[in-house]
């Protein structure tokens, strides 16, 4: 079916060079953050041919499930937004099933079990998506805490897949556990290798979920969840198209088939032995260019359960080339064109996952030449001694792109080293920093530089945002 012919866009499209977006060459690897991988062709594809015609979205879903189903021996499959959008949605199926009144009522759960249970040693940082849906999260350190946890109110047991080395009772014990009181359990393996038959449906857990955008090399905005056939079924009815708390987690006919696409050549096509081959060379390609530097050690490193690739460490002394991990990392991605890797207290990392054929000889060289090319000495005046001192409790006024918060923090000042406490609402953290002239940096919940001003002072937050906001404070005692 060609693409439609009754309207015409009648423009050319922007690109990321009209933009003035810079894209980079991916040594690092499949981050959201820096927009996943590159999808396979057989995707690009699919998704194209998607376009080019309308289908019912349940119809389509149910076809999908069975050919998941069909190709990674699980009972069924299913296609999400992403893999944080399975976390939502095996959520809101533990809770409340496929009951389109309780469904309607989320995140109420009144009447519903609402309780999930995760290890507290590998939190994933993604229980957001959890509470979202109206659960709440309970946490575990040992066998004989998650029996006792386990209870009327609990609706599923969630694990971090990725982190599982760190776990103290194991995938396979807590899985186990579960299904001795009939408790469902949900493993969330995003940065892992499809695998058939799937190692967490063996254990017994019962479902699973994989990001559509990292080894799949599907598109990003996807996840794929293979399990219960029920459970699966009823996660799709809290998602769009349906209504309820997971409307706004659409996943379109070109994200779906694109994504069945990666699939089935992740596990009929694509030759993963010869891409590991590929991997490597790309590594020894970046290593020979390196390793007569003087002071220069390289080290491969091979992968735990997720992120399945090699990796080439990079360590040297900064003073013997007079330049630092950070400057290295920052020359590299400021520089024509930008190259991104991992950073590594004492070096850095290359991660040859999303490369493609030549950027390793490109990466080698722009490597070589920053390492051997001395950093210039730092901006700015050096630190002076401090001409203030912040000792006192102080009213911070934190202003966002949007809105504005309230925080406290208390200080107490020895030379130019400074100790105490910041509080927000929610939490209280530690606080450290230092003052030079009248120039302080604080460590709190986020980092505070600015000018100190009398009985006031203020300047940049760094919130871990794109837009940093601003501060001001004035000591109150």
């Amino acid at each position: 079916m060609p693409p439609s012919t009754s309207t015409s866009g009648r423009i050319q499209p922007s690109t990321y060079a009209s933009l003035g977006v810079r894209p980079v060459i991916n040594a690092s690897g499949t981050y959201t953050v820096w927009s996943g991988s590159r999808m396979l062709d057989v995707a690009v594809q699919a998704m194209v041919e998607a376009t080019n015609g309308y289908v019912r979205i349940a119809e389509l879903m149910e076809a999908i499930g069975a050919r998941l189903a069909e190709i990674t021996g699980a009972e069924w499959g299913y296609i999400t937004s992403s893999c944080a959008a399975a976390i939502n949605q095996i959520t809101a199926a533990a809770m409340a099933g496929g009951d389109p009144e309780k469904a309607a009522r989320l995140p109420d759960t009144a009447g519903m079990p609402n309780e999930v249970i995760q290890e507290a040693c590998i939190r994933s940082g993604y229980e957001p998506c959890i509470r979202i849906a109206g659960g709440r999260v309970v946490t575990v350190d040992t066998e004989t805490e998650l029996r006792a946890a386990i209870g009327p109110r609990t609706a599923l047991v969630f694990i971090d897949g990725d982190a599982e080395a760190r776990s103290r009772i194991t995938p396979q014990r807590l899985i186990a556990i579960a299904r001795e009181h009939g408790i469902p359990t949900f493993v969330d393996a995003a940065a892992q290798r499809l695998t058939r038959p799937n190692r967490y449906l063996e254990m017994g857990a019962d479902a699973v979920a994989y990001s559509g955008g990292k080894c799949l090399r599907g598109p990003q905005a996807s996840g794929l969840m293979l399990g219960r056939k029920d459970l699966l079924r009823a996660a799709f009815l809290h998602a769009s198209p349906h209504g309820g708390q997971g409307r706004a987690m659409k996943v379109g006919k070109e994200e779906a088939m694109a994504l069945l696409a990666a699939v089935e050549a992740f596990l009929l096509g694509r030759d993963h032995d010869a891409e590991w081959q590929m991997w490597k060379g790309y590594l020894e390609t970046i290593r020979r260019a390196v390793a007569d530097l003087p002071t220069v050690r390289t080290e491969y490193q091979m992968p735990g359960v997720a992120n399945v690739t090699p990796y080439l460490n990079i360590t040297w002394d900064a003073a013997a080339l007079q330049v630092t991990p950070q400057q290295v990392y920052t020359s590299l991605l400021e520089g024509e064109p930008r190259v991104l890797v991992s950073q590594r207290n004492d070096g850095l990392q290359i991660n040859p996952y999303m490369m493609e054929d030549g950027e390793d000889r490109i990466v080698a060289q722009r490597l070589r030449a920053v390492l051997s090319t001395p950093a210039p000495p730092p901006a700015g005046a050096p630190a002076e001694a401090p001409a203030v001192d912040i000792t006192g409790e102080w009213r911070v006024e934190l202003q966002f792109v949007y809105g504005k918060a309230v925080h406290t923090l208390r200080a107490e000042q020895r030379d130019a080293a400074v100790e105490g406490s910041y509080r927000t609402p929610y939490q209280q953290r530690p606080l450290r920093g230092r003052v030079s002239g009248r120039q302080v940096t604080l460590h709190g919940l986020y980092t505070l530089t600015g000018t100190v001003d009398g009985e006031a002072m203020g300047g940049t937050a760094h919130v871990g945002q794109e837009w940093p906001a601003t501060w001001s404070a004035r000591r109150e005692g």
